[in-house]
């Protein structure tokens, strides 16, 4: 059994993980806590110490310990950071842009330092997911989240195919590069009708929105720019605007 008490606290305590949410986009974005933390704790574990160490100097935020913690290493860093935490270090984990743990690192951390009854602080922030659902206009008072779905097309048609009947919001990633192919797919297994929403670069210079019937989204995103990161959403099936 794992058991943590609150922290409100500013101050970085000892034998502490922090899970930090950082901008998605606009550094505005970032809780006075979460700097104030950052630069306290003994190290930060990153996915990438270049974006890091870049955020956290425009953030004003320098001279940090930094290791990278990503797909590749988590497991052992998990470990190792366990152990730092256990011999009284205090460690912030930060994804790249977000709030750790969805569709980023994170996960494999926080179950460790649970099994050890090692206290594990959030910080709540900044999540693509939440910023999306709020400004959607499609219901959130359920919502499925289910990260990237497979890159191969008869993997994504067979998701569609399952969820065709689906009672609440589908929230999903997709890259720039499959974005189109996407959006085609569920007009093929869900219907030209189906209210989704496309969401590009989400509080960033060229946030963009796309809403209503999914035909009609599809011709909106062939006349605009593919670059950036795409969050779509799904509308439940009995779902009309």
């Amino acid at each position: 059994m794992s058991e943590s008490t609150g922290n409100s606290s500013l101050t970085a305590l000892p034998g502490h993980l922090y899970v930090v949410a950082t901008p998605i986009g606009n550094l505005a974005d970032i809780s006075e806590r979460a700097k104030a933390i950052l630069q306290q704790v003994d190290v930060i574990a990153c996915e990438d110490t270049r974006t890091t160490g870049a955020l956290l100097s425009r953030l004003g935020l320098t001279h940090k310990t930094l290791t990278a913690y990503h797909d590749h290493n988590e497991i052992v860093a998990a470990e190792y950071l366990c152990g730092q935490i256990a011999a009284g270090k205090s460690v912030a984990v930060v994804s790249d842009a977000g709030t750790p743990g969805l569709s980023d690192p994170g996960f494999r951390l926080t179950r460790a330092c649970r099994l050890q009854n090692l206290p594990v602080v959030p910080l709540p922030g900044a999540c693509a997911v939440t910023a999306v659902l709020s400004a959607s206009g499609l219901p959130t008072n359920r919502f499925y989240f289910v990260g990237f779905l497979p890159p191969k097309s008869a993997a994504r048609i067979t998701f569609f195919e399952k969820h065709r009947d689906f009672d609440s919001t589908i929230v999903l990633y997709e890259s720039c590069h499959r974005i189109d192919k996407a959006v085609a797919e569920i007009v093929q297994t869900l219907g030209p009708q189906r209210v989704i929403c496309v969401a590009k670069e989400v509080t960033k210079l060229h946030e963009s929105f796309w809403i209503g019937a999914a035909s009609e989204v599809q011709a909106q995103l062939e006349r605009a720019s593919r670059k950036g990161e795409f969050v779509l959403l799904i509308a439940p099936v009995d779902f009309a605007l």
